[in-house]
């Protein structure tokens, strides 16, 4: 697939604006459908849904040199995204943008990101699997001109003016590069967060230049234009000069990005389909349809058939010239890659993704997310337990009913025939309730010891949580939500 995910393996888009749904969780015998301080409260207006958007990598500085990125500024792949890995028998040079993509991302030039972004930060890419075999060609190469110089030196002044254009040739034949000016056409894709050398090593794979080194010269000759390169998809001849392939990257000519996107952490499936529409102008129709073919988009059989939570949250580019099974394809697979990196084993997924969807509509942030996940493992372990074995998670009533924000009593028992709603059915719900974001699915992974059974919001405005592990406890914990409502009034109230 050409879409290729901008940020997005790091972790999700940005906590910064609150949560949706925040709320009080009580017994179930206590009766929480009742018009009382708990159910006047906590869903205010999807502040969650609002904001975090992955941030583009800043393609600011690109310092070369011959070995790897620079070290001051360079940018490098994250650790999620190592730098392709080399092959005693490269593939042949994409001809297409379809082999471009699916050339880069064999090599890992076109790999997508931490939506949630995770907060790894970048490491250097990992070296060529062919690349002892190249360097010491390489150093071969530099050897012979500084043999030659060293002799020179020891000849003196006159010996140098008569060699000087021999010393010339022997220099300028140590780095590899094409006369130029090229032809054919070649698409490279580069990727944001790409280093200088990944860059290099992609044109070289794509056969638009001769070698790395050629490539890292002419950065080191135009350091701007090295740094001005934008991450996209650009079409090239093949066998350029380093320098044109160079000045080709800089000309918007050459470019072609894509729509963006950016699917938030707790979206509906409903809501992915019409942010996707919107951005690619393929109609929510063909979403839907598309989303009924599993085999096509990559969802796997547990998932029942339903792409409800597999569709993760980061920031895409999308081409318009793909189909919409292409693009849930990309999102279904940032998921199963997301997953992997959380070290959830592959038939956990789904119910990783279940409990995942549940934290992301709850919480607000990592401390209280995991427990947040901790209270869902204990209601579940304990089903004579304070809530019976019910769940009792306002999140997925706003799911069964598909509608945000602040619920009546009404509504509430509206939702009671439901499978979806947990405070009239034990257990999981049937299904993920959304599409949960890095930081979700690690809590849920890896959920924090602890004895909590309650947990509280007092504070809509900062999503201050509170968590309790009695009644009791949890009863004075609630207090405190209903002080702050008393205090900010018109913020805990639902309509209706």
């Amino acid at each position: 697939m050409s879409s290729h995910l901008e940020d997005s393996i790091f972790g999700d888009a940005d906590h910064d604006a609150a949560h949706h749904d925040p709320h009080l969780d009580g017994p179930h015998d206590a009766d929480p459908h009742h018009a009382d301080a708990h159910h006047a409260d906590n869903h205010h207006a999807d502040n969650h849904h609002a904001d975090a958007h992955v941030g583009d990598r800043h393609h600011g500085e690109y310092l070369f040199d011959q070995d790897g990125p620079a070290e001051h500024g360079a940018h490098r792949p994250p650790a999620d995204h190592p730098a392709p890995s080399g092959a005693e028998s490269p593939l042949p040079p994409p001809r297409t943008r379809a082999e471009a993509r699916a050339h880069a991302h064999t090599t890992g030039g076109a790999s997508p990101r931490p939506a949630r972004p995770s907060q790894s930060g970048g490491r250097p890419p990992h070296r060529h699997a062919s690349s002892r075999h190249h360097d010491s060609s390489k150093a071969s190469k530099l050897l012979v001109p500084l043999i030659a110089l060293a002799a020179l030196c020891g000849l003196g002044f006159g010996a140098y003016q008569l060699a000087s254009p021999l010393l010339e040739k022997v220099l300028s034949s140590s780095v590899e590069d094409y006369p130029g000016p090229g032809s054919g056409e070649a698409v490279v894709v580069v990727n944001p967060g790409d280093s200088g050398s990944v860059i290099a090593r992609s044109l070289v794979d794509a056969g638009v230049i001769a070698s790395t080194a050629a490539f890292v010269e002419a950065s080191n000759a135009d350091p701007a234009a090295a740094a001005a390169i934008q991450p996209g998809e650009y079409t090239l001849l093949q066998e350029m000069r380093a320098a044109d392939a160079l000045a080709a990257l800089n000309d918007p000519a050459n470019r072609y990005l894509g729509e963006r996107v950016t699917i938030r952490e707790g979206l509906w499936k409903s809501e992915v389909f019409a942010a996707l529409s919107q951005a690619t102008g393929i109609p929510v129709a063909d979403y839907e349809a598309a989303a009924q073919n599993a085999d096509a988009i990559g969802l796997p059989e547990q998932a029942g058939g339903d792409v409800e939570g597999w569709l993760f949250p980061a920031t895409y580019t999308l081409r318009t010239d793909e189909s919409a099974e292409s693009h849930l394809g990309t999102l279904v697979a940032e998921t199963k890659k997301q997953l992997a990196a959380a070290g959830v084993p592959e038939a956990e997924w789904q119910r990783t993704l279940i409990v995942a969807s549940m934290v992301e509509g709850e919480a607000r942030d990592p401390e209280a997310a995991g427990k947040v996940a901790r209270v869902i493992e204990n209601r579940l372990a304990d089903p004579a337990g304070p809530t019976v074995g019910f769940l009792q998670m306002d999140s997925t009533v706003n799911y069964a009913l598909q509608k945000r924000g602040n619920l009546t009593k009404t509504e509430y028992d509206a939702a009671k025939s439901n499978p979806y709603d947990t405070y009239a059915f034990k257990g999981l719900p049937p299904g993920p309730i959304g599409s949960p974001g890095r930081m979700a699915i690690d809590a849920a992974a890896n959920p924090p010891e602890g004895p909590w059974f309650f947990f509280v919001t007092v504070n809509l405005d900062t999503g201050e949580t509170l968590f309790a592990a009695t009644w009791e406890e949890h009863q004075a914990n609630d207090r405190k939500r209903v002080q702050w409502c008393n205090e900010n009034q018109g913020k805990c109230t639902g309509g209706g």
